[in-house]
């Protein structure tokens, strides 16, 4: 009885005590590794017909993410994981929500094309965009959209803090 006891007081400890460097995720303490960018706001412009796979054509925003569009048209791309747009996938390694970051954990994120409906109808809206590898969330707001397939946008975004 003295074993089983000791077992189960052993046991109780072990059950209730937190382990500071492997935080658990539950409905009352969530779990917040993820960064936010907040920074100084930087406008990117891709004119229409330049070329898509320069560098300068491309907004460059973490290893994993750059996003630029096809001078045909189309929805924007991630050039470092893609080829070109895929509709109602692209950008891949991004998820969107229309709202701000203030508001994030109310967010709910999709695919671009079905946070946004119709890309054309972006301008003026403000986004969330979360890149997916590095686990970050950013404030987008495009100003421009290019039409007649020539694949310039234009956007205002937040940097790292």
């Amino acid at each position: 009885m003295k074993y089983l006891t000791f077992s189960i007081f052993i046991l109780t400890l072990i059950s209730c005590s937190k382990d500071d460097n492997n935080p658990q995720k539950d409905d009352n303490n969530p779990q917040t590794d993820y960064t936010i960018w907040s920074g100084e706001k930087i406008e990117f412009v891709k004119n229409g017909d330049s070329d898509p796979t320069l560098e300068a054509n491309q907004d460059r925003i973490t290893p994993s993410v750059a996003i630029t569009r096809d001078n045909s048209g189309g929805e924007i791309y991630n050039i470092q994981s893609e080829f070109t747009s895929a509709k109602g996938t692209s950008p891949l390694g991004t998820e969107w929500a229309i709202g701000t970051v203030s508001n994030i954990s109310n967010l709910s994120f999709k695919t671009f094309r079905n946070a946004v409906g119709s890309p054309k109808d972006v301008v003026g809206k403000n986004l969330v965009m979360h890149i997916i590898e590095e686990d970050i969330y950013l404030s987008v707001e495009f100003k421009s959209w290019g039409q007649q397939k020539n694949g310039g946008f234009s956007y205002e975004r937040s940097t790292e803090n």
